[in-house]
Formats: C-alpha cells, sequence, structure tokens
C-alpha cells in the first residue's frame, strides 16, 4: 500500500523475526479486489502495487538478511499460485480471501501454498521440520501414503495366485514408489493439520493475551442511557412517563 501524496509505503514493508536461531522474514500482499473498485471510498489516499513486482523486490531485500521467507497473503489461491509459480525464494504462502481449506497444500517449486477456511470457522496448524540447508520440502502425509502402499504391495507379491502379469505391474509400481521415497531424503518436511473451531475449544492464554490487550486501546463507547418512552395524555395534557 503506498501513500498518494509521498510515493512511500504507508506501513514497514516487511518484519524480520529470529526463532530457534532462525531467521524468518515477513512480508504481506493485499488483493485490490477486496475493494469494490477504483472509487471505493477505503482506497482514497493510496495505491496497490502489483503483486509479482512487489514480491520479487521483498524477495531481494529479505534474502540476504534471512533463512526463510514467507508471505501473509490476501490476493486469493490462484494469485498465490501464480506468485508462487513466478517469484523464487518464497519458501511459505500462508493465503487467505478465497477461504479453502488445502489439507494437502502444494508445493510449487519449493514454494508451500497454504490455505483455511474464512470467517473463523476454521484453523490450522503447520509444523515444519528442517533437517538441512536446502529449503525443499515435502509433506509427511504423502510419504506416510506412499509407504503404506508400498507394504501393500510387497504382500500382494507374496500373496498365493498372483499371476506373472501382475507381478510385473506390481514390481514397477514398488519401483516408482521406491525411487519417489529416496527423492525425500534431506528434504524438510511438513505436517498440516485443519481444524474446525468450535466453542468447546479453550482459548489460548497467550493469544488471548495478545488480543485483550489490543482491545484495550480501542474502549468500547458508553451506551446512552434509556429513556422511557412516554404515553400520550389522551386529554392533550402532559405526557405521563411510562412506567
Amino acid at each position: 500500500m503506498i501513500d498518494e501524496e509521498s510515493g512511500k509505503p504507508l506501513f514497514h514493508p516487511y518484519l524480520i523475526k529470529e526463532v530457534n536461531g532462525l531467521k524468518i522474514g515477513i512480508f504481506s500482499l493485499l488483493s485490490p479486489e477486496v475493494f469494490l473498485g477504483p472509487t471505493d471510498p477505503r482506497r482514497k489516499g493510496f495505491t496497490l502495487r502489483p503483486p509479482v513486482e512487489v514480491a520479487q523486490a521483498m524477495v531481494k531485500e529479505l534474502q540476504p538478511k534471512t533463512d526463510l521467507i514467507l508471505l501473509l497473503s490476501h490476493l486469493g489461491y490462484p494469485k498465490d499460485m501464480e506468485v508462487g509459480q513466478t517469484v523464487s525464494g518464497i519458501h511459505l504462502i500462508v493465503g487467505g480471501h478465497t477461504g479453502m481449506n488445502l489439507t494437502y497444500p502444494p508445493v510449487i517449486k519449493n514454494t508451500v501454498i497454504l490455505q483455511s477456511g474464512s470467517k473463523g470457522m476454521y484453523a490450522a496448524r503447520f509444523d515444519l521440520t528442517l533437517h538441512g540447508n536446502e529449503l525443499t520440502f515435502y509433506n509427511t502425509a504423502i510419504k506416510r501414503s506412499l509407504e503404506n502402499n508400498l507394504v501393500n504391495i510387497r504382500n500382494r507379491l507374496n500373496a498365493p495366485g498372483v499371476i506373472e502379469s501382475q507381478k510385473v505391474q506390481l514390481r514397477k509400481t514398488q519401483e516408482d514408489i521406491e525411487k519417489k521415497l529416496v527423492e525425500f531424503r534431506g528434504k524438510n518436511e511438513f505436517k498440516n493439520v485443519i481444524f474446525a473451531l468450535t466453542e468447546q475449544m479453550k482459548d489460548d492464554p497467550q493469544i488471548l493475551k495478545m488480543i485483550e490487550a489490543y482491545k484495550s486501546k480501542f474502549p468500547e463507547p458508553t451506551p446512552a442511557p434509556h429513556v422511557e418512552p412516554a404515553i400520550p395524555s389522551p386529554k392533550g395534557g402532559v405526557p405521563v412517563p411510562k412506567k
């Protein structure tokens, strides 16, 4: 978001957080589609630069300073995919706007695309385990699925009554799965879980503390005193207050 008068960003363009010795660069992108059009009064005083252009500039700025780059996106899933395809160097895109539950997040050129349902109905937990300096990723759920398939194929190969033509096909599938599992070696793994938010879930104390601290900056206005309407006098006299 660029101020129209000064030509400068309205907010600091990025944030760097250090977690367990890992420097994480964070920046965000907003879609023009959240507004009703160029005449929307909420757009007064600022402009939005093209998202791919901004993302490329942010990666160039953050790469020398960080180990991991995270994009908080409100572009929508199709645009997130476009950014992942076009801009190299973004490791995680945490998206919104389209409100999709991506239980199995796609990995586009080493960029993991994440998103969960909208309007506070769902939340997601993303666990990332780093095994090496090369930031390539795979989903542990996919690995488990391949390992289970491999066990089933081996059992079928050893089962009685399997004809030779079936064994040839099973061995070919077995070989393909084993090659795929070898490709996972040395890569960083992630686990993504999406769950519905219900009233039975307890608030996280730390997050609740942050929310309350933020809400305290904007105290609710004091409600106007309630006055009971008066009952008109049937003879045109002074109205009598309603009891």
